[in-house]
C-alpha cells in the first residue's frame, strides 16, 4: 500500500515540446513523430518532439547564446509560482529536444551544415550545451511561442509518470528539415491536423489525449501566421485533465466540463475523452472533434 500511496502523489517533472509548423499545398501541417515501441513513455504513440526538463538546461548562458533575456521568457509563460530560471530552461529544453528528436536547429543563421556538425558532436558524446559554445550559436527562443500547459492526471493504472509539459508552437526554419532520430523516435510525418486525427480515427495512427485534443485545436487555423498570431495574442491555456471512472469506463475531463473543477472552458472542442475500444474518444465520435 506504501508504494501505491507514493505512485498516486508522485509531483510531475517539468517538460517542454515544440509544436513544429508549416505551410503545405493543403494550408497548416504539424509535424509528428512515432515514439519506439519499447519507450516507457507512450511507446508506439505519434507526438510533438519533446521530453523532460533536464539540469543542463538550466545552465546555458543567455548573454551569449540566448536571443531573449529570462525576464521575457518568464513573462511570456505567464506563470507565477514559476522561476526565471526555469522559465528559460524550458524554453532551452524545448529547443534542445527538437533538434535531439527530429535535428531542427532553431538558431539564429543555422543552416543544414551547422545540423550536421551540431549531431555529429553530441554523438560523439559532447554535451549540447558545449557544442553550441564551439559552434558560436545563439537559440531562437523567439521561434517559440508558448501554447499550452498540461499537467498528467494521477492515473497509476495507466503510468506512474506525470509531467507539467508546457507546449510551445513554432514555424519550421528556413534551410532546415525535420525527421525522426531513430533511436527514440522510428517515423515521422507531416500532416494536416486533421489528417492526422482521422488517421488516429481509422486506427492507422496511436495518439495520446494532449495530442488529440491540440490537434482538434490546430486543425481550427488555415495557416502558420493564423497560430502564432493566436499565441501572441494570449496567455498559455493552463490544463489539469481530472479523471473519473463512469459506466465501467475512465473518462478523462477537461476545463469546461461539468464534472470538471474550473468552469471555463480553455480550449475548443469536448470537454471529455472516453476511454473505449481501447483507447481515449470523443463520446459524440469524430466529428465532436471540430465542433
Amino acid at each position: 500500500m506504501e508504494i501505491r500511496s507514493e505512485v498516486i502523489h508522485t509531483v510531475p517533472r517539468d517538460a517542454a515540446t515544440v509544436i513544429i509548423l508549416r505551410d503545405g499545398p493543403g494550408g497548416l501541417e504539424v509535424f509528428l513523430v512515432k515514439r519506439h515501441g519499447l519507450s516507457d513513455v507512450l511507446g508506439g504513440a505519434y507526438v510533438f518532439p519533446g521530453g523532460k526538463l533536464d539540469d543542463s538546461d538550466l545552465l546555458l548562458a543567455e548573454a551569449a547564446h540566448l536571443d531573449q533575456d529570462t525576464e521575457r521568457l518568464h513573462a511570456a509563460l505567464a506563470e507565477q509560482d514559476l522561476s526565471p530560471e526555469r522559465a528559460r530552461g524550458l524554453y532551452v529544453a524545448a529547443l534542445r529536444e527538437a533538434f535531439e528528436e527530429c535535428g531542427v536547429l532553431f538558431a539564429q543563421g543555422a543552416s543544414m551544415q551547422h545540423s550536421r556538425l551540431l549531431a555529429a558532436q553530441t554523438r560523439s558524446g559532447l554535451a549540447f550545451n558545449q557544442v553550441l559554445a564551439d559552434l558560436q550559436l545563439r537559440l531562437q527562443t523567439s521561434a517559440l511561442a508558448p501554447w499550452s500547459r498540461w499537467i498528467t492526471p494521477r492515473m497509476p493504472s495507466i503510468s506512474s509518470k506525470r509531467f507539467d509539459t508546457r507546449f510551445f508552437v513554432a514555424a519550421l526554419p528556413p534551410h532546415q528539415a525535420a525527421t525522426h532520430d531513430d533511436v527514440e523516435t522510428t517515423h515521422s510525418v507531416w500532416l494536416p491536423p486533421r489528417e492526422a486525427l482521422q488517421q488516429y480515427w481509422d486506427r492507422t495512427m496511436e495518439l495520446a489525449p494532449p495530442q488529440i485534443m491540440t490537434l482538434a485545436h490546430l486543425s481550427r487555423f488555415a495557416d502558420v501566421a493564423a497560430v502564432m498570431r493566436q499565441a501572441q495574442a494570449r496567455t498559455p491555456a493552463l490544463i489539469a485533465p481530472e479523471p473519473f471512472d463512469e459506466d465501467g469506463e475512465r473518462v478523462i475531463c477537461y476545463p469546461g466540463d461539468p464534472r470538471h473543477s474550473v468552469a471555463t472552458a480553455a480550449m475548443p472542442g469536448p470537454t471529455r475523452l472516453r476511454h473505449r475500444n481501447r483507447r481515449f474518444e470523443p463520446e459524440q465520435g469524430f466529428d465532436a472533434l471540430f465542433a
